[in-house]
């Protein structure tokens, strides 16, 4: 009996590509680049898995494309904002994430952003390696103290909630907004419910874990900007599009904010014209969960998410467990 044939979209660690080919004929892209529309169209064709990326647009056409035989489009990623969920639904194909896995490394990351921007760490290392370290200046890089600042962390899910823990250690007041009231959050860390406009003009630090949907996007414009601090520095970890990167590079360039620190961008892999020239801002390429550990366990994730789907479960990470019935239809 011929295996069940799965196509990965771009190259993952090669814990998951070993788990699936136990059981399953496993083609991987080869190119250390994203599918384009053509190529990713014909790939798919005919396949009973595909192991994606948040990078790859997974619409009508593509699931028109991939065939009555596909089973699940598996997300490496937590965020599913790629996938038309009703279209995969209305074929009876599952969709999948990778939740909670890359809670930690992407906290982290954000508290990497905001100890860079504050402190001017890009900056400096690259004023050392062009030669222009003289030697101490009191007067030199200054920067903004963060322990006992306000932390306002825009999105109470899990990665914010980690997040936010992190501020213990800065002795830091810790305002937050989500869709209500978290008492047990509160009870750990002493954070306090609030709108989003008072966290705005309140917080020295504005951090952002919020999913991208129509309400998020733009999250953070003009008006938004322009509550923050002149002090105050801007992080965003989630997803490009929750901020106008027009408005910001404004706002940047205008110092009516202190700096911003961004792992994901608006038109990603894109950047607004002007962001990358300015120092008060550091840019890393979407390295949120960019860890060994964390990279690892999303594909294993994602390869078990694969394995269930084609036994002919619903796979443990279901986003539409309701495909279900239109597979039996």
């Amino acid at each position: 009996m011929a295996k069940p044939t799965v196509y990965v979209t771009k190259q993952v660690p090669e814990t998951a590509i070993r788990l699936l080919e136990k059981q399953c004929e496993v083609e991987v892209n080869p190119e250390d680049r994203s599918l384009t529309r053509e190529e990713l169209l014909a790939k798919v064709r005919g396949k009973n898995a595909v192991l994606t990326m948040l990078s790859d647009t997974i619409d009508a056409t593509v699931l028109d494309a991939v065939g009555p035989r596909c089973t699940i489009i598996a997300n490496y990623a937590v965020g599913y904002n790629n996938i038309d969920i009703l279209a995969a639904t209305e074929r009876g194909i599952f969709a999948t994430n990778t939740p909670d896995v890359l809670t930690d490394a992407t906290a982290d990351m954000a508290w990497a952003l905001l100890l860079a921007v504050a402190r001017r760490v890009v900056e400096g290392d690259r004023f050392t390696r062009a030669g222009k370290f003289k030697g101490w200046g009191p007067l030199m890089l200054l920067g903004m103290e963060v322990t006992g600042k306000t932390l306002g962390v825009i999105g109470a899910g899990r990665i914010g909630q980690a997040f936010a823990k992190r501020a213990h250690g800065f002795n830091m007041k810790i305002l937050y907004t989500a869709n209500k009231p978290k008492p047990e959050f509160e009870a750990q860390t002493g954070a306090k419910f609030t709108d989003r406009d008072t966290l705005l003009r309140e917080a020295d630090f504005v951090s952002l874990h919020v999913p991208l949907t129509p309400s998020t996007r733009h999250l953070i414009g003009e008006q938004e900007l322009g509550l923050m601090k002149k002090s105050a520095i801007l992080i965003n970890t989630a997803r490009g599009p929750v901020v106008d990167e027009k408005a910001l590079v404004r706002a940047l360039k205008e110092k009516r904010i202190w700096g911003a620190g961004l792992d994901v961008f608006e038109r990603e892999p894109e950047l607004e014209p002007g962001l990358a020239e300015l120092d008060s801002v550091v840019i890393p390429p979407h390295l949120g969960s960019a860890t060994i550990e964390t990279r690892d366990k999303m594909g294993v994730l994602a390869a078990e998410n694969i394995l269930a789907a084609l036994a002919g479960k619903v796979p443990p990470n279901c986003l539409n467990p309701e495909a279900t019935s239109k597979r039996r239809s």
